[in-house]
């Protein structure tokens, strides 16, 4: 059987979905694991928070966020244009 090994650099995005808190970080995996399009990569370095490879593929789905075990440790951030806020119209009840 024959031996395949690859290499791959992180992508330059104008975009960061996911931000890692390296002090909550236990290194686990799980977001890396559950990301349905495979922006995270294990870091080679054991304890460490995955490598985010393509900022720009990512969906915003937040399966990330729920598979870790410690609350805090990565945190989704949205791109501004998809950050909303509702303001409740004043006497209307919508």
């Amino acid at each position: 059987m024959k031996k395949i090994e690859f290499t791959a650099m992180p992508v330059s995005s104008s975009v960061m979905p996911i931000a890692f808190d390296p002090s909550l970080c236990v290194g686990c995996n799980r977001c890396a694991s559950v990301c349905q399009v495979d922006i995270l990569l294990p870091d080679a370095e054991k304890g460490k928070h995955p490598v985010v490879m393509y900022p720009g593929e990512c969906y915003y789905c937040g399966s990330c966020v729920m598979a870790c075990p410690v609350e805090g440790a990565i945190r989704l951030r949205h791109p501004l244009m998809n950050q909303t806020k509702f303001v409740e119209i004043e006497g209307k009840n919508v």
